[in-house]
């Protein structure tokens, strides 16, 4: 108990899923946490249940302004930053050829626009403590590519990418601020389930006729939570742009 003891840590997409876990893991580790989402009902809920150690904003990800206010809310209420989990994101399915440009557009949006934002106004504000991490949740299609979701492998390199920039600018300006990236494969939340459950054209995604796949393939929340409490730690603070894959060896799986 204690490893984030002193830290402020803003949480994007807390209200449900991996983000809910990663600010309930956070505040029993003495973190105080801000939770911000679009869902304002089950991110309060998730606040109210952490008690006086976290705060939950409102937060279109993709708005500039929105970003500022969170920044504020947190230093006015916590007095700084130290921890920035860039979680929040939308999946939907669509090859190269079904894809239109509005979809596009709409996952780039959240997926790319949105980490841009959080990790640029994240360090900023990290300028002013001893030390920051920034953690962005990418994926193992940002890595590979899954024909089935080219929006959203598209915007999920794009993450990666944007964090080997952040992580080398930080080095270079010998600023103590870290940024990462984590890549997992599928995890057993809502947003991934209700989409199966949404489009049975792209079921296969989850093997739902393989079901010792199934089990290997989709990681708890929990198992993503325990990876960015370790990134926002001390104990990983000469860890910088690493992309750290949870994926129980999907890419080298061959059979």
């Amino acid at each position: 108990m204690g490893r984030l003891s002193g830290k402020v840590a803003i949480i994007t997409g807390a209200a449900s899923g991996v983000g809910k876990e990663d600010a309930l893991l956070m505040a029993r580790e003495g973190a105080q946490v801000v939770l911000t989402d679009l869902n304002e009902e089950a991110g309060r809920e998730v606040a109210k249940t952490i008690g006086d150690a976290a705060l939950f904003v409102r937060h279109d990800i993709a708005c500039e302004d929105d970003w500022k206010n969170v920044v504020k809310a947190t230093q006015d209420k916590f007095g700084g930053v130290d921890v920035l989990v860039n979680n929040a994101a939308i999946l939907a399915y669509g090859t190269i050829e079904s894809t239109t440009l509005e979809l596009w557009q709409k996952i780039q949006r959240i997926n790319s626009d949105g980490y841009f934002l959080g990790c640029r106004y994240g360090l900023e504000a990290m300028k002013a403590r001893p030390s920051g991490s920034i953690i962005n949740m990418s994926s193992i299609a940002g890595i590979g590519g899954q024909s089935s979701f080219c929006a959203y492998s598209a915007s999920k390199a794009a993450v990666a990418g944007l964090t080997r920039s952040v992580a080398a600018h930080c080095r270079a300006q010998l600023y103590r601020i870290r940024c990462n990236s984590i890549h997992p494969d599928g995890i057993a939340t809502p947003m991934v389930f209700n989409l199966n459950r949404d489009n049975k054209a792209g079921s296969g995604y989850v093997r739902e006729k393989d079901p010792k796949q199934l089990q290997a393939r989709f990681a708890q929340p929990q198992d993503i939570a325990n990876v960015v409490l370790f990134l926002a730690s001390d104990e990983s603070k000469f860890i910088n742009g690493a992309e750290l894959r949870v994926d129980n060896g999907y890419l080298m799986w061959a059979d």
